[in-house]
């Protein structure tokens, strides 16, 4: 048959979510600061994994605006030296008995304040433009800013590839493959019997293949990708380590004990986290799928378990919700002209007093800010070394999961893609754990009423319903009014950069 020949719809961008973060941290200090606290600050704890984003790009824009928001800083602060000099200049005339002292404290006064106005407006105006950039440029994000240390990039990069997760002990009740979002299913599937060989074509029976369960994790890494019909689709098994057993696996993760654990390790302990349960580790087969743009994702952790001739596959999905409203201040910048021109004049107007005054105290507070990491890091490292005090290494949460939305909060479109792609993934599951017992030579009649039972469970994301079982706000409908409450209110549109907000 021949393809259909049809006008193309425009499409997100398969960066989309890192343009827009990259582009954030031009416009909200708060944020750059954070990323790099985050990234490339020294620290112990294990990173989440930061799924759909590009961490390099985003490092690198979060640097150069922090660098020029320092810069700035500096220069506000000399102009407000020249002020205190008009102002000494004014007092010296008038001890002296001159008559025009207030003439040259306004005069000083006066210029300073022009000059501050125009650094103002400069920084305002380049932070807008390199937002913009980033948010709707052709260029690849991570080339529209200058580079950072390659063993910080190094290091990022590593983390794409990341085959061991250290989890903090707070995150373990709750969701242990943090930087996955929230939950959407958690289940053991019925155990079905992989010991009775398959009828043989010509009678009799075949011989069994034998296998385990690294075998398995293998074949679906290898294999769900054509079988699941998802482009796009991520698999890798990972190592799930508590973070106060970090320092069990020794140099393979953690070669110095007063640093961060490494992103990935020998690959055959990973292997041997399938084939046995170690003192706080598990390894998991996770298949991740970042919807359009990166606006969602959905993963899936899968861990084969076998007990002499029963197989059974404990499940755990999440969704990693879309960004929040506050992320979508960039598509307001006014894109030039005489609109961005009056923006730029009125956001001037507004923050030149807080961000003149201001300025010395900012440098103050950035400066005891990095003062108090770097005691509190000492402490630490002082009790770990010469103490023999025990750390959690592990992760919390990550930046993109901190910046997500509520899973109530996502589109309808978004709910039912994320929901078509949990169940492309069952199915696959299923598909391919039954094609593997087949090529083993294995018996499948267990399976079959197995996957009756699972087929007949269902969830859903937010408000769309998938039957009895159902995740996320648990089962009820966000938008109708509840006893002893309201319904969500409806959602305002957010706030320009311009028109209020302090785009810094």
């Amino acid at each position: 048959m021949t393809p259909r020949t049809l006008p193309p719809l425009p499409q997100y961008r398969d960066d989309a979510v890192t343009r827009q973060l990259s582009a954030h941290t031009h416009l909200d200090e708060n944020f750059a600061q954070e990323v790099l606290d985050e990234f490339t600050a020294d620290r112990l704890k294990a990173i989440g994994l930061p799924l759909g984003i590009n961490l390099v790009a985003l490092v690198r824009h979060a640097h150069a605006a922090q660098r020029r928001r320092r810069l700035r800083d500096i220069q506000l602060s000399l102009v407000l030296l020249m002020m205190v000099a008009a102002l000494l200049a004014a007092v010296v005339s008038l001890s002296e008995g001159a008559q025009n002292s207030a003439v040259v404290f306004a005069g000083g006064a006066v210029l300073a304040v022009l000059i501050g106005a125009a650094v103002v407006q400069h920084a305002l105006r380049s932070a807008w433009r390199a937002a913009r950039e980033v948010y709707r440029g052709q260029d690849r994000p991570q080339d529209l800013a200058p580079a950072v240390e390659k063993e910080v990039e190094d290091r990022l990069r590593a983390l794409r590839r990341a085959n061991v997760v250290p989890y903090d002990a707070r995150a373990e009740a709750d969701n242990p493959f943090v930087g996955s979002g929230d939950q959407i299913k958690e289940d053991v599937w019925p155990s079905i019997d992989v010991g009775r060989p398959d009828d043989a074509p010509t009678g009799g029976k075949l011989t069994i293949i034998p296998f385990d369960t690294v075998d398995l994790h293998a074949y679906m890494a290898r294999e769900m990708g054509g079988i699941a019909g998802l482009s796009g689709l991520r698999t890798r098994n990972r190592l799930y380590v508590r973070g106060l057993h970090v320092h069990s696996l020794g140099p393979d993760l953690l070669p110095d004990p007063l640093k961060r654990p490494l992103p990935r390790i020998d690959e055959r302990l990973v292997q041997s986290g399938v084939l046995q349960e170690g003192g706080g580790m598990r390894t998991y087969l996770s298949l991740e799928v970042v919807g359009k743009g990166g606006k969602f994702v959905v993963s899936m952790h899968l861990r084969a378990r076998r007990t002499v001739n029963r197989l059974s596959w404990q499940v755990a999905a999440y969704v990693l919700p879309p960004v929040q409203e506050r992320f979508d201040h960039v598509a307001y910048i006014p894109l030039g002209g005489f609109e961005e021109w009056w923006e730029l004049f009125k956001a001037t107007g507004r923050g030149l007093r807080w961000m003149l005054f201001g300025a010395p105290g900012r440098i103050r507070r950035r400066g005891a800010a990095q003062t108090r990491r770097t005691k509190q890091l000492r402490r630490i490292r002082r009790d770990i070394s010469k103490h023999r005090v025990g750390y959690d290494y592990g992760a919390t949460d990550s930046l993109r999961e901190r910046a997500a939305c509520q899973v109530d909060d996502m589109d309808f479109d978004e709910r039912m893609d994320a929901l078509d792609v949990l169940q492309r993934l069952q199915q696959g599951v299923l598909v391919a754990t039954e094609k593997f017992l087949k090529d083993h030579n294995i018996d499948t009649s267990d399976f079959d009423r197995a996957q009756r039972v699972i087929n007949n469970q269902t969830y859903n994301i937010g408000s769309v319903s998938g039957g009895q079982n159902q995740f996320g706000n648990q089962g009820i409908n966000s938008n109708v009014p509840q006893a002893g409450g309201q319904g969500n209110q409806q959602a305002q549109p957010p706030a320009q950069p311009a028109g209020g907000a302090r785009t810094t």
